[in-house]
């Protein structure tokens, strides 16, 4: 089987494969990319950018359904979630539209002494190289791409080997927007060829979605090269519960938390740290909903990340946790399942779960919640629910993380910096900051 093909995980059937690229398609491609930036990149204005990128958002509602229906098939994303993944990448492309001009506008700077004037005028750098996970392939590839073409740096984008139908798919999207053969390039590439790739004098940084492994090995040939990345890795977020006037929606939330996209979202609530107070009640009505959600279910990516779930969850339990589960494990399809008793100083504790398997805690107060919450390798996001105003800021200053959501989930946005710390990784994407990584602040001074 070839390296990049579409297997459906809801019945293991192959649908189609695409052919690996050539190490000279991978040069071409490069060539392309920095062709483009030498020429459509520094004879177009913000404002022709932003109106391309708009062009991209039109088009993904356009084929919304179709897009929908291909990451579907591809890595067995829920409908109504694929959906709705296809509207959140055209809101962000809108969203960098709206406001490329504003975010790239001049920034003057006020001088301490002397006559004249400063200021910092933003700039492309050069050809970016993306490379994107399977989880959200059209949001993940919007996030990246989004800023960075509305700021005039051209992309050459890998995609997960099981998704190039979607990558197929985004390139059409970018050619029909109107933007030139290089402006945006996928490319069937091996992770040698990336490699290769990311020591190209011509790639000038470099942003990756995706694990632990794969992120230290792409930020160690960058940092040989002298190249920067911005990376997006693990999360194992915590969903802290202090109190609550409402348990049922404080579960609703932490049910919808847990089970986006079948549980294997980097920023899922999968830690549940619950105030001994309200332990017992919350364990029983959110165990109910957990296995309750198995009618339904969709399945795993695939079957190999149904069996590494499977391994993970076994390894907890010999360790002496409880898992109370809603079936077996049936190819790609993993039954939703709640584990107790965890020793959160257990290796597999220190883990992220990428499924629907949550593991709930019980602690004595906030500032043992807090410490269990910090006590993992991962910074990306966090979640706290309390009737506390005061306690919510308090608990959010101390979780060492990348974002906090106070009494919400799914209340990301386009307008709203992604991002963590310690081993989810580096650099931020969306909101403003989004578009301030892959850029040459130049500082200007006349006098």
């Amino acid at each position: 089987m070839s390296l990049y093909a579409v297997v459906d995980p809801a019945t293991g059937e192959g649908v189609k494969e695409y052919p690996t690229a050539t190490d000279d398609q991978v040069v071409a491609a490069i060539a392309s990319a920095h062709d483009a930036f030498t020429s459509w990149s520094k004879t177009t204005t913000v404002a022709d950018r932003a109106d391309l990128i708009r062009k991209v958002a039109a088009l993904h509602t356009e084929r919304r359904d179709e897009l929908a229906a291909i990451i579907q098939r591809e890595m067995g994303k829920p409908l109504d979630q694929s959906l709705g993944e296809v509207d959140f990448s055209a809101a962000i492309y809108e969203f960098y539209a709206d406001n490329a001009e504003k975010f790239l506008a001049d920034e003057p700077i006020s001088l301490l002494e002397g006559e004249g004037s400063a200021f910092i005028r933003r700039s492309a750098i050069g050809v970016l190289l993306g490379i994107m996970p399977w989880n959200y392939p059209y949001y993940q590839v919007a996030r990246f791409a989004g800023p960075n073409l509305v700021l005039g740096n051209t992309i050459v984008l890998k995609h997960a080997p099981q998704c190039p139908e979607s990558a197929a798919a985004l390139q059409q999207i970018f050619l029909d927007a109107g933007y030139p053969a290089g402006g945006y390039v996928n490319v069937y590439a091996t992770n040698e060829q990336i490699a290769s790739a990311i020591a190209d004098p011509r790639i000038q940084g470099v942003s990756l979605t995706g694990s632990e492994r794969a992120g230290a090995a792409v930020a160690e040939i960058a940092g040989r090269n002298l190249k920067k990345v911005v990376l997006e890795l693990g999360g194992s977020d915590p969903f802290i519960l202090l109190s609550t006037d409402d348990l049922d929606a404080t579960v609703a939330a932490a049910v919808d938390g847990r089970f986006e996209n079948t549980g294997q979202a980097c920023n899922a609530a999968k830690r549940f740290i619950v105030d001994e107070s309200i332990y017992d009640d919350f364990l029983a009505k959110f165990t109910d909903k957990v296995k309750a959600a198995a009618e339904g279910l969709s399945p795993l990516s695939s079957v190999a990340a149904a069996q590494r779930l499977a391994e993970q969850v076994a390894r907890v339990v010999e360790g002496g946790a409880t898992l109370d589960s809603a079936g077996e494990v049936n190819g790609a399809y993993f039954p939703p399942g709640v584990l107790t008793n965890v020793d959160p100083e257990s290796p597999t504790a220190k883990e992220e779960l990428f499924g629907p398997v949550a593991t709930v805690y019980k602690v004595a107060g906030e500032d043992a919640a807090v410490a269990l919450a910090n006590d993992v390798p991962f910074g990306l996001g966090s979640y706290v629910f309390t009737t506390d105003a005061d306690q919510a800021l308090r608990v959010a200053d101390k979780i060492e993380a990348g974002m906090v959501f106070i009494n919400a989930v799914g209340a990301e946005g386009a307008e709203l910096p992604f991002g963590g710390v310690k081993r989810s990784g580096f650099g931020r994407e969306l909101g403003r900051f989004g578009i301030d990584e892959f850029v040459n602040k130049k500082m200007i001074r006349v006098s």
